[in-house]
């Protein structure tokens, strides 16, 4: 007894291209539906960032190959962990160079917790680590940052004790944002985001600064030059305010 099989419509050259591991993207894509194009380089999980932006509406890739983010619409760089490990393992997977060629075709661009620290050109977390020089500054560790308590409750005379704080920077806190953005549409001043990290940027153009948070002192929050945005805190874990911001990268509008 015998099996077989028919194909109508199709070529056999027509589904070898639809298939094709050369073309991982899906096939039938709508194009009004934003693609978001997450960067895998093989650290951390990435299910949840993943997650967020399906739920905002966007069709999401993971992928650590060259020639994925040479078409991508939008660009994901995701961080965790120490810069050094991750920075080297970005280079080790020849991912410097098409990062750096997706931010000059001018689509948008995504940095997120060290995924931001590693868009500048050096950080100071154990040792020496070049970034990826996108952003000029350093990233820093916090060293010597205090809070203000009031001597005794309901003082109002500005005055107080100085605790230090701990670090890691971990937990919610406040965005105070520079100026308009597109990134922020429906992000209130104030706003709140979790973050958990020890080390910070400090920009050499104050001009980079979208928002800051104050944590013994003002660091930034977010950053963004042109087409390129980076931020400190973690989205997919900050609720609404996270997912509003997310969905705002994925309809921004990418070069025609």
């Amino acid at each position: 007894m015998g099996f077989g099989f028919r194909v109508s419509s199709f070529s056999l050259e027509s589904l070898t291209l639809a298939y094709s591991t050369r073309n991982p993207q899906p096939v039938t894509h709508n194009p009004l539906i934003p693609m978001i194009t997450i960067i895998d380089y093989g650290i951390g999980n990435l299910r949840s960032i993943e997650k967020a932006f399906q739920h905002v509406g966007a069709e999401v890739l993971r992928t650590d190959r060259p020639e994925d983010l040479a078409r991508a619409d939008h660009l994901v760089l995701p961080g965790v962990g120490a810069f050094g490990a991750c920075i080297d393992e970005v280079r080790r997977r020849n991912l410097e160079q098409p990062i750096l060629d997706a931010v000059a075709r001018g689509i948008p661009f995504l940095g997120v917790c060290v995924g931001m620290q590693m868009l500048f050109d050096v950080s100071e977390e154990m040792g020496l680590h070049r970034g990826l020089g996108i952003l000029p500054g350093r990233v820093v560790r916090f060293e010597g940052v205090y809070a203000r308590e009031a001597v005794a409750a309901g003082a109002d005379d500005g005055g107080g004790e100085a605790r230090p704080l701990k670090v890691p920077h971990m937990g919610w806190n406040t965005l105070e944002p520079h100026r308009p953005s597109p990134l922020l549409d429906g992000i209130e001043a104030g706003a709140f985001c979790y973050f958990v990290h020890s080390y910070h940027a400090v920009p050499d153009t104050p001009d980079d600064v979208l928002a800051t948070t104050t944590y013994g002192l003002d660091f930034p929050a977010i950053v963004a030059r042109n087409n390129v945005y980076g931020v400190q805190f973690h989205p997919e874990k900050s609720q609404h305010n996270g997912l509003r911001l997310l969905k705002n990268f994925a309809h921004l509008r990418t070069p025609s």
